[in-house]
């Protein structure tokens, strides 16, 4: 976590929940994906939240992520989508009933030794790469998981799981349909085996666009968090309206007047053409606040936008006030929400920003944040 700052991130656990509650007629069973503590928004709160409201399935990222929820949710499957990386991992999973992506040939060896140990079964979801080229057994080598499986009575195989390499691009479709039929090939290939299990491919994207990528398992991640999968996309009105769940604000150290020919910031590479109001905002690219974002930019302050002039410094940001001629120092700049229809979106941001809604939300989010 960012500390020694004044950038203040404000999380609405409800709102996550509600999302859930709105994709929830898009699938049929859903995994929440809380991975990289719930996307910068607060694993345990969110995960809480989501749970109040039904979600019995839980996906982090690493086991010691797993670890942390348990602790805050007991009797919620948790799964570990990075798999386990060494055996304190292993013994973890078995001991706090979490749930690994096997990837790879050398984790069956950790994993059988850790369900011997202590002579209890472990259950582990089958990870396949259909298309990602990331972590997954090939999904041509189903012959050689069954082999494992068959050597490793103690592991018991709940789920195969596969990712999407791009369901949010109208123009993959058809690598979409490959990567689906791929899944389903190795999922048949299980069930010849004696492997019947449920299948896992749709992300948030796939969710409300690939009704054939399905399956029997859904998992939102970025959707559950306000962002529209599909912004910006031919296929954007097939996701359900969905409430922002993260705001970012900053205080206003100093409100100063420039005159014309008045340069602002580092590199001199704003010049004002007019008398101005500005507002030093304490905020920069310490806090996550991308130095990318100079110049592009916005934030609101009094119910306005307030454009970015100018370099973005390491704890402070220019911003124009011109327009807001009440700002004082003290009051407080969004760098990410506000007030109706000034609010600065997830998807604005992202794009000014040169990046994705997932990557604001987990840097910003490092800020120190508050539940609300």
């Amino acid at each position: 976590m960012i500390g020694y700052n004044a950038v203040q991130v404000a999380v609405a656990p409800q709102a996550v929940a509600d999302n859930w509650l709105r994709l929830q007629h898009k699938g049929t069973e859903m995994a929440a994906v809380v991975k990289a503590d719930a996307y910068g928004h607060g694993l345990a709160p969110v995960a809480q939240s989501l749970a109040r409201v039904g979600a019995r399935r839980f996906a982090v990222g690493t086991v010691a992520e797993g670890v942390a929820l348990r602790e805050a949710l007991p009797g919620v499957q948790i799964i570990a989508l990075l798999g386990i990386q060494d055996a304190s991992d292993a013994a973890a999973c078995r001991d706090y009933g979490i749930v690994p992506l096997v990837t790879h040939a050398g984790q069956w060896p950790l994993l059988r030794r850790a369900a011997a140990a202590a002579d209890v079964p472990l259950a582990v979801i089958l990870k396949f790469d259909t298309g990602m080229a990331r972590l997954g057994f090939a999904w041509e080598a189903v012959v050689q998981v069954v082999d494992a499986l068959r050597a490793a009575p103690m592991l018991r195989p709940v789920a195969v799981f596969s990712h999407l390499a791009a369901a949010d691009d109208p123009e993959a479709a058809d690598f979409v349909a490959e990567q689906t039929a791929r899944l389903a090939a190795v999922q048949t290939s299980l069930a010849a085996a004696g492997f019947s299990v449920p299948a896992s491919l749709a992300n948030s994207a796939a969710l409300v666009a690939h009704p054939a990528a399905h399956f029997q398992m859904q998992r939102p991640g970025i959707a559950l968090y306000g962002a529209n999968p599909l912004a910006g996309t031919a296929w954007e009105d097939r996701c359900p309206p969905l409430l922002p769940a993260m705001t970012v604000t900053a205080p206003i150290l100093q409100v100063r007047d420039i005159a014309p020919g008045v340069t602002v910031s580092y590199g001199r590479t704003f010049r004002a053409s007019r008398p101005m109001r500005i507002a030093i905002v304490a905020a920069g690219y310490a806090d996550a606040y991308s130095r990318g974002l100079s110049g592009k930019a916005a934030m609101v302050v009094g119910g306005v936008r307030a454009p970015v002039l100018g370099r973005v410094c390491m704890q402070m940001t220019a911003v124009d006030v011109t327009h807001c001629p009440s700002v004082r120092p003290g009051d407080r700049a969004y760098l990410l929400g506000g007030p109706g229809e000034a609010a600065i979106t997830a998807d604005e941001l992202a794009a000014w920003w040169g990046t994705i809604p997932y990557e604001v939300f987990c840097l910003l989010g490092m800020n120190p944040r508050t539940m609300v």
